[in-house]
């Protein structure tokens, strides 16, 4: 940021009064602009002993398999981010059934939190921003075709704790992935 958003003057860099972390500072105005960690909301789809995948149209990562997923618009839900990313990248609806997991990608500065939902009815097709869209079982998944690791670790979690044969009982538990990926693979 060179400029400040709220009235136009050239900013400068410091640690503002009772803070610890140098920010973009409006010497005219006196806004302080904070730069905050981007939320990344998906779901990790099932149907059966399936699990619903779509490739990638548009970089990062173009051609390789992804949950649908992306970028939490503002005064949204991350519930409500998650069911808007899959109509737009494979068309379905779906039902929310749990929290599956929350990622830090410290090294780009993002948070993926990714839900479990059920398929309703069979209804799926590439979104726009998608070149295909398939639905996977365990040993069938392309794991060398993954677009990014925070994926391939949801899906490894999953299908280790969330045996087919259990996947419809109401779980009691909090079993949720929580990890930190601090470099690029």
């Amino acid at each position: 940021m060179k400029f400040c958003s709220d009235c136009g003057e050239k900013v400068i860099y410091k640690v503002p009064e009772g803070d610890n972390i140098k920010r973009a500072c409006c010497p005219s105005c006196g806004a302080i602009h904070y730069v905050n960690p981007k939320i990344i909301s998906g779901s990790l789809i099932y149907q059966g002993e399936k699990v619903l995948l779509a490739k990638r149209a548009i970089p990062p990562r173009e051609n390789f398999w992804t949950i649908p997923a992306g970028f939490l618009e503002l005064k949204e839900s991350t519930e409500n981010g998650a069911i808007r990313e899959v109509r737009e990248e494979v068309n379905a609806e779906i039902k929310v059934e749990r929290l599956l997991s929350v990622i830090d990608i410290v090294h780009i500065s993002q948070v993926y939190i990714i839900y479990l939902s059920s398929l309703k009815g069979n209804s799926f097709s590439p979104g726009v921003e998608s070149l295909d869209a398939k639905l996977f079982s365990e040993e069938e998944i392309p794991w060398d075709d993954l677009a990014f690791e925070s994926i391939k670790e949801t899906l490894r979690f999953y299908f280790k704790n969330f045996p087919y044969s259990e996947r419809n009982k109401k779980r009691e538990d909090n079993l949720i992935l929580r990890m930190s990926i601090d470099q690029k693979f």
